[in-house]
């Protein structure tokens, strides 16, 4: 009797078991949607950056006023156009008057291509060899340092019945890539002659147009100068001749030549503050997120890892889905505010790798006795809510960078909402 119910029972259990792991396994084959639910992008996930395309396109446009008019402008697209999608932000800068575009990559010049952007699209540095056939696959300009380079695609282009073409970029003194500006006449003695070659430009970079102190940007653009003057006599073409970032297209018009670079400018950002009281600039990234979790910890009761903060009481502790894996510096914890019904909140704890916590004090009517806060209500990370304004400019100082890098840290895992777009 006693074996029999133990078989029994053992039938029992295995019946059971295939039928919950047949019940598992069936639904997760046919679950899945064969049209993906489409959601906002501010409904997939309570966190986004809002760029807006008129604050590109105004921007392009204040440039423009310090611009000469027969100077073309080349706006910078790389790294996803600094975080803000390089696609939409080149569409709008050709809108806005822009006649070239620039990216570091092939990659990133491929994606502008695939998107059925034709204007002409400048690698800012040499690309390796073997990205060669890529370069005349999707029509890529890049910039040449190396004699051998020139001619290895030269030799690939001729062999396809084409022309490629190319920006020679002298290293004028900021020693990152480039060619002696003495070794431009022999370059071209030594590419020039090739059928399959056309230079399309000659540029540089400065390393110190963004600085009150001018004795660096002057020795950089005398090297420039000079060796654009020792080509021409030579006889060869230079191209394009463009050598003004965003700093020095605002600051000085003798050195805006054919095109000027537009960068971080097109962004609302501004190089540094010597640039300031010349030009003005609306910032287009703005980072928001709604509370996902509220709570009313004990008097004392820590908040995060490490407890680095910990309740004093009477307060309410909000959290938003956004930390160090969407931009938002590690280092920032406990040193930043954010934006809550247009009134700057501390944030608390230590920022974690998807969400962080703010604090609001209970004794502030305005929030808590009038209208409880709760769960979805906006916040903002970096942009304006009512008369106060968040900025990339005053976080960068506080982490002691620059905005160019935090822009592009949002940029890597936030999705966009594009705004006044036409």
């Amino acid at each position: 009797m006693t074996r029999k119910m133990s078989e029994m029972a053992e039938d029992f259990w295995t019946k059971a078991v295939n039928a919950a792991a047949d019940e598992f396994s069936e639904p997760v084959q046919t679950r899945i949607p064969t049209e993906p639910t489409k959601l906002r992008v501010d409904e997939e996930r309570w966190a986004w950056l809002e760029i807006d395309l008129g604050a590109i396109e105004h921007n392009i446009a204040e440039c423009r006023k310090r611009i000469d008019g027969k100077t073309r402008v080349l706006a910078v697209v790389k790294a996803n156009a600094y975080g803000h999608g390089a696609v939409r932000v080149a569409h709008a800068a050709l809108k806005a008057g822009a006649s070239y575009l620039a990216v570091a990559t092939v990659d990133e010049g491929k994606e502008l291509r695939r998107a059925g952007i034709t204007a002409p699209i400048l690698i800012l540095a040499q690309p390796p060899y073997a990205s060669i056939p890529a370069l005349l696959d999707y029509d890529l300009m890049p910039a040449v340092q190396a004699t051998e380079f020139a001619l290895a695609l030269g030799a690939a282009a001729d062999a396809r019945g084409v022309v490629a073409g190319y920006h020679l970029q002298p290293n004028t003194g900021m020693n990152r890539v480039g060619i002696l500006p003495a070794d431009a006449v022999e370059f071209m003695r030594m590419t020039d002659f090739h059928r399959g070659l056309k230079i399309e430009g000659t540029f540089t970079h400065f390393a110190t147009a963004d600085e009150v102190d001018e004795i660096g940007f002057a020795l950089q653009l005398q090297r420039f100068t000079d060796a654009i003057a020792a080509m021409r006599a030579a006889g060869f073409s230079t191209g394009l001749v463009h050598c003004a970032n965003s700093a020095a297209a605002i600051r000085y018009h003798r050195a805006q030549f054919d095109m000027v670079r537009l960068g971080i400018v097109i962004y609302g950002l501004h190089p540094s503050d010597v640039t300031r009281r010349l030009v003005d600039l609306r910032p287009a990234m703005s980072v928001r997120a709604r509370i996902n979790m509220l709570g009313e910890p004990a008097v004392g009761e820590g908040v995060s890892y490490g407890f680095t903060y910990r309740s004093p009481g009477n307060v309410i502790i909000a959290t938003i889905p956004i930390g160090y894996a969407d931009g938002l510096a590690r280092a920032l914890s406990n040193k930043m505010d954010v934006l809550y019904r247009g009134h700057r909140m501390p944030q608390v704890g230590n920022i974690c790798m998807d969400q962080f916590m703010f604090e609001i004090d209970k004794r502030n009517s305005t929030y808590v006795r009038t209208e409880p806060p709760k769960i979805g209500d906006l916040v903002t990370i970096i942009g304006r809510d009512g008369e106060d304004e968040l900025t990339l400019d005053a976080m960068a100082d506080e982490l002691g960078t620059i905005n160019y890098e935090l822009a592009c840290r949002f940029g890597l895992r936030m999705k966009r909402i594009y705004l006044n777009g036409r």
